[in-house]
């Protein structure tokens, strides 16, 4: 079994965890996904858990191959559960080693998805995690790299360069933005990092 499967799997391990220690509001509470509550995340987590390639394929015809209404389908399969049956199917997946056909999603993709997902839960509901170096970095070079009509940063990436001093890792050149792999990652996942924790003239082109 590829290594990234074993970081998925501890990553949805430490996601149940820390889903035991919310309270029922918590739940409610948006993210910084879209119009996606804790709640939404969760069960969106799930649904790409149980994701095939056949699956996709099927879901994508359905959703006339749009991303965001494929998304919004497999939503629909889990979001009337109630917490505690939303932490039951996570558990229930957890170690699944399925998912989209490796050319439309390679697996560096499913570590980016556990990641940046949790931190959308935990940053809502003022949870932490540290995550392995070496996952960072998988994650944050797959989102360098994937094109932004896929959710990555690619075509932003130029005139720009992006260093994680936590990593030792950059890419890119020019203009610089420097900080933290996870909020570099969060960053070039379209969220906003936390305040203060990224700086460099880099980051003016994207406000």
């Amino acid at each position: 079994m590829d290594p990234i499967w074993d970081s998925v799997h501890q990553e949805r391990a430490a996601l149940i965890r820390d889903l035991g220690q919310l309270d029922p509001d918590d739940w409610a509470i948006e993210t910084q996904c879209q119009g996606w509550r804790v709640r939404e995340v969760v069960a969106h987590l799930i649904d790409t858990a149980t994701t095939t390639p056949l699956s996709f394929l099927t879901a994508m015809v359905r959703a006339k191959f749009d991303f965001d209404r494929q998304n919004d389908l497999g939503l629909k399969r889990y979001n009337s559960s109630d917490p505690a049956e939303l932490v039951a199917l996570l558990g229930q997946v957890a170690e699944r080693t399925s998912g989209p056909p490796q050319f439309m999603a390679p697996l560096a993709s499913r570590l980016v998805e556990e990641i940046v997902h949790g931190e959308d839960i935990r940053r809502a509901v003022g949870l932490h995690r540290t995550y392995q170096a070496e996952d960072l970095k998988t994650a944050i070079s797959y989102q360098a790299t994937t094109s932004t009509r896929f959710g990555g940063f690619r075509e932003n990436l130029t005139g720009k360069q992006l260093t994680a001093e936590d990593l030792g890792w950059s890419r890119g050149e020019g203009a610089q933005i420097v900080g933290p792999a996870v909020e570099i990652l969060m960053l070039i996942s379209g969220r906003a990092p936390r305040r203060g924790e990224l700086t460099g003239p880099g980051l003016e082109s994207l406000r």
